[in-house]
């Protein structure tokens, strides 16, 4: 009896799991590319896209993960969110203090009653909202996730 590749009923499993990983890299590299241009950006963040592409990769590429578990820059925030789901206190202080830039600088550039300015400041208030609930590092975790 000739069995063919088609005739494999792991063949369509095979196909599938290759997709998904192929999606999640893909989705993994496009956040990446957000963060980097939320460095730069303002109202852009850049470590919520990393932790995105963090989560991405580990469905995808161990390999891509583990670089941006040690990034130098990035690498104990989203080990720590990994590990502890909680911030280090000084990146919640520099969240805030962009959060705080990226509405100035709306409110500087279209007026601090435009549209621009409450519809920025309504979602730069849910974010610091979300941020101010996000546990701080434990001393004692923060020196584990630094190493």
């Amino acid at each position: 009896m000739n069995r063919h590749a088609n005739d494999n009923p792991s063949a369509p499993q095979a196909t599938q799991n290759s997709r998904r990983r192929l999606l999640f890299l893909a989705f993994g590299w496009l956040n990446v590319a957000l963060g980097i241009i939320g460095a730069v950006l303002p109202l852009m963040p850049t470590t919520v896209f990393l932790l995105i592409a963090a989560w991405s990769f580990s469905r995808s590429s161990p390999r891509w993960h583990n670089w941006l578990r040690e990034h130098a820059r990035f690498g104990a925030v989203i080990r720590a969110w990994e590990e502890h789901h909680a911030m280090p206190r000084r990146a919640k202080r520099i969240a805030f203090a962009a959060l705080a830039a990226s509405y100035a600088f709306t409110a500087y550039m279209f007026g601090p009653l435009s549209w621009a300015a409450i519809i920025g400041g309504v979602c730069i208030a849910g974010v610091a909202l979300f941020i101010a609930h996000i546990p701080v590092l434990h001393p004692a975790q923060e020196q584990a996730v630094r190493t």
